[in-house]
């Protein structure tokens, strides 16, 4: 793997199994001091909660120290200084940059022109490799294998950066998935070129019918992202396109489970929580696993870890 973690397309399979065994390591044991020593900057141009926090607590629960900031308009980017100088600046400081963007590149940019490793914590609506470690993390743990599954994926295709991703991710487990989206937000055609080019199986609904639902080994669900939106109407047109209730899994596979990368709006209705197929709570435990893997392999000192 190369140093930085910029994209889920730069990750060989071999690359993906390896951390996912990681993150099953630190799963088992989560403290341990081997970032003792160094410092991580988180550095968040665009809000977040779970992605910062579950980077930050890696790094606390793995001894290392955080500097960074959780918003832009506190720094001197707000003063006009340019992501290169801020990055250049941050560089004389830690040991690797975990970054989120809202510019699309702006991680392998980040990538080109600093000596330290940068963690892509989400570029625009581009990338977000670490949300599909913990996605793959989690798929792997609910069924067993990754290989041969059915993925329906639903809601907002065209801006969802973790569902983008994902498909990378998985494009080495010959999936079938099924793509559940109104026409404004199907997901854009250079995912479905990939997939051709891949021959990886996939097929269009805008329709989110019980025969989809009930096929599905894993059901991702994702919001309608009102800050991709430059018209407020076409956001409020596809909100609430599409709703999970309790009873649409009545008939569903023993083995489905229902992930979301969160924050969710209404997409998935309360009476979900307690299913027993719901996992988008422990989905987001899991990306402290998946996180700690990823600092430790970007900085090299996985041997250092112990079960």
């Amino acid at each position: 793997m190369k140093e930085s973690f910029v994209s889920i397309a730069d990750c060989s399979k071999e690359d993906i199994l390896h951390l996912i065994k990681q993150a099953t390591l630190f799963e088992k044991n989560p403290n341990q001091p081997v970032l003792e020593g160094k410092v991580c900057a988180t550095l968040f141009f665009e809000p977040s909660t779970r992605t910062r926090l579950s980077f930050e607590t890696a790094v606390n629960r793995l001894g290392g120290r955080v500097i960074g900031f959780s918003d832009a308009s506190t720094t001197s980017s707000s003063k006009g200084e340019t992501l290169k100088d801020t990055i250049k600046m941050v560089s004389n400081y830690a040991d690797v940059i975990i970054m989120r963007h809202y510019l699309e590149g702006a991680a392998r940019y980040a990538s080109e022109i600093t000596d330290i490793p940068i963690i892509n914590a989400g570029d625009g609506a581009n990338q977000h490799p670490s949300q599909t470690m913990l996605d793959l993390y989690s798929i792997y743990k609910t069924q067993g294998r990754l290989d041969n599954l059915i993925i329906t994926m639903v809601g907002d295709l065209k801006y969802g950066r973790t569902v983008h991703s994902l498909l990378n991710g998985m494009s080495h487990f010959n999936p079938t998935f099924h793509f559940v989206a109104p026409e404004e937000l199907r997901l854009p055609d250079i995912y479905k070129q990939f997939l051709d080019e891949k021959k990886i199986a996939y097929f269009e609904h805008t329709d989110f019918s019980p025969e989809v639902i009930n096929q599905s080994d894993i059901l991702y669900m994702t919001r309608v992202q009102r800050e991709r939106f430059t018209d407020l109407m076409e956001y409020e047109k596809v909100k609430n396109s599409y709703i999970l209730t309790n009873e649409m899994l009545d008939n569903s596979k023993p083995n489905l489970r229902v992930l979301h990368p969160l924050p969710r709006v209404n997409e998935i209705a309360y009476d979900v929580d307690d299913n027993p197929k719901a996992y988008y709570f422990e989905q987001a435990k899991n990306g402290l696993y998946a996180r700690q893997a990823i600092i430790c392999n970007v900085l090299g000192i996985n041997k250092k870890i112990k079960i």
